[in-house]
């Protein structure tokens, strides 16, 4: 399950990574250009500006910092929410699997606890978790009370007049009441792994939407410094054609 779930969040990652702002190439700047409908004078100068320019530049920190918070929200703070959404679709996954994990691995516990009830006279209020782990390794208190005595932990013993005895009525309930047990910890323990992918989704996420901030201010600076200028070979009553050039200033 562990590995599912990496290799979930890789496509994830992989598909984020697909989208980018891709800047407007020369062809597209030439075809903007003569679609303009504009008088032709004797020297005329046509400057291109890319829609880059007209957007505010994005601090890279910033968008670390919400998609840090939420994964996604840099990528949108950005201007790129293409890509995080994959971010904050994984996020939302991963959240309901978990609750859905945790709800699992309750009702599991709850259920053993019940089968201890039923088949080994035993009460459940103010047990810790350790008492359950005993009651599932021995067939009874005296049994257990023996063994650590064995080994000197008196301070791990139970008084078997208290509300801390227990007897299995047969071997074959007390091995069916520990799988149950045992199933349950597996849930939990897996629900914790999964609050580790989370905290790794938040971390792509951040570094994610720090490298599109990035590449969004690069790609306006790029943009502002692309000139276009037409001028009328001839004179203006008798034109011989028209030049372009480009000019771009690094």
């Amino acid at each position: 399950m562990k590995t599912y779930l990496l290799f979930l969040l890789l496509i994830a990652q992989l598909a984020a990574a697909q989208d980018s702002f891709k800047p407007q190439t020369r062809a597209e700047v030439v075809r903007d250009l003569l679609g303009n409908d504009h008088n032709i004078s004797e020297r005329t100068v046509y400057q291109q500006s890319d829609d880059n320019t007209g957007r505010d530049k994005k601090s890279a920190a910033l968008a670390a910092v919400y998609s840090l918070l939420l994964p996604g929200m840099g990528e949108l703070y950005v201007g790129n929410y293409g890509s995080g959404k994959y971010f904050t679709i994984a996020e939302g996954a991963l959240w309901l699997g978990w609750g859905g994990m945790q709800w699992y691995g309750s009702w599991l516990q709850n259920d053993a606890r019940q089968f201890a009830v039923q088949y080994a006279e035993v009460s459940q209020e103010g047990k810790s978790d350790q008492y359950y782990i005993d009651i599932g390794n021995f067939k009874d208190v005296y049994i257990y009370n023996e063994q650590v005595l064995r080994g000197r932990d008196v301070f791990k013993t139970y008084d078997p007049n208290s509300p801390y005895y227990w007897q299995w009525d047969t071997d074959v309930h007390r091995e069916e009441y520990r799988q149950l047990r045992v199933s349950s910890d597996e849930i939990f323990n897996n629900s914790r792994f999964l609050i580790a992918v989370i905290g790794i989704n938040h971390l792509i996420s951040a570094i994610n939407a720090g490298r599109l901030a990035i590449f969004h201010n690069s790609s306006i600076d790029e943009a502002s410094t692309i000139d276009i200028h037409a001028n009328i070979i001839g004179t203006a009553t008798q034109p011989q054609g028209i030049m372009i050039s480009f000019s771009k200033s690094f």
